[in-house]
């Protein structure tokens, strides 16, 4: 497969305790980011290895997430309906900074906007939605850590899905191989992707998302 795991212990001690961190697997220039989908819009996406189809809408807005426990977490492990499998995005760097590039947060932040006026107006015209959560251990417990998941829309949905993706995994069976080793207790059994910091290439990113560097 595809990416580079690591057993959990290892990754809690080389992962920031807490802040606003990206963390992702990395390539090369490359940076992997997850989406949980039901079987059709999935297997599509294996087959032709862009998102499209039939059950796939470029109307709707589509969430990204780097961090993988943090996608376990919203996917309940490949359990909730219409999120049974996860699939792995490989894009450039590049293009992902691009979308961190047109994004505001969803809520007002009066540590980055100085006036909601302000904040709106980028509601306006930015097509991407920014969110901070807190992350989440592999038992579902949240940690003073803060994981980003990104809402793109628009024209720039449909530049992602079909333009931006170099490659597509399919990680459903991974994940539940973990979940049963977190359900049966091996927890030094369970394997993560390796995933650290990633920084955006600009200063202006980092402030816009409001970055802990």
């Amino acid at each position: 497969m595809q990416f580079t795991t690591i057993p959990y212990p290892q990754y809690l001690e080389s992962v920031p305790q807490t802040g606003r961190h990206i963390l992702g697997h990395q390539r090369a220039g490359q940076i992997l980011v997850y989406q949980a989908y039901n079987h059709a819009i999935a297997d599509f996406a294996i087959k032709n290895q862009y998102l499209g189809g039939s059950a796939y809408s470029y109307s709707r807005m589509s969430w990204i997430k780097p961090n993988f426990l943090w996608m376990m977490y919203r996917c309940g492990w490949c359990a909730k309906e219409n999120q049974e499998r996860v699939l792995g995005l490989w894009m450039n760097t590049a293009d992902f900074d691009l979308i961190l590039s047109q994004s505001v947060f969803s809520s007002f932040k009066e540590d980055v906007y100085e006036t909601t006026e302000l904040w709106k107006e980028e509601l306006t015209r930015l097509p991407v939605r920014l969110q901070w959560d807190p992350d989440h251990d592999i038992f579902g417990k949240k940690q003073e850590r803060k994981a980003i998941q990104l809402g793109i829309k628009g024209d720039l949905l449909q530049q992602f899905a079909k333009e931006m993706i170099l490659e597509v995994i399919d990680l459903t069976a991974f994940a539940k191989e973990q979940q049963k080793n977190i359900a049966t207790g091996h927890i030094r059994s369970v394997q993560v992707p390796e995933e650290w910091v990633y920084l955006p290439q600009s200063d202006q990113i980092k402030r816009q998302i409001g970055l802990d560097v």
